[in-house]
Order: C-alpha cells, then structure tokens, then sequence
C-alpha cells in the first residue's frame, strides 16, 4: 500500500506542518509513524507526493513526498474533514 517501508524510512515534517498541524493534534513522531501504518487509502498525486489518509481520531489527510534514493518521506502538510 505504502510505497515505501514505514519502520526503515527516515521522516522529517516541514515547519509548516509541525508548527500547525502536529501541535493541533497533539502529535509526535510516534502518533506519525502509527498514523502511516494504519492508513486506508494512499493515492499518488504527482511523480513523488503521494496523499495518505488515515482514521486517527477523526478523518485525516497527510500530503508527503518520498525521496526512493534517500529513503526520506517529507510531511509537506495535513488537513482535518
């Protein structure tokens, strides 16, 4: 489902991300890791961002751009709905 393997990939969150959504949510890199292992459906929007939707008290939405040559998932942002 995941193009990538969760437990070995290395994940960083922009600014942007971390400052907003990850403080609403109450959120570490624990509750991320998890939010990616349990989601339920994850669409390619572009040749490396990928949407990921997970159920984690309420529906959310992650848009993350994986890097195959790094092994390096990017949180780009988060959205509620």
């Amino acid at each position: 489902m995941l193009p990538f393997d969760i437990d070995k990939v290395h994940i960083y969150v922009s600014k942007h991300f971390r400052n907003t959504w990850m403080r609403k949510w109450d959120w570490d890199q624990i509750d991320l890791r998890e939010a990616f292992r349990t989601s339920y459906k994850v669409s390619r929007v572009g040749t490396r961002k990928w949407e990921i939707f997970v159920r984690k008290k309420g529906h959310k939405k992650l848009v993350v751009a994986y890097d195959s040559e790094y092994d390096e998932v990017l949180v780009i942002t988060g959205s509620e709905g």
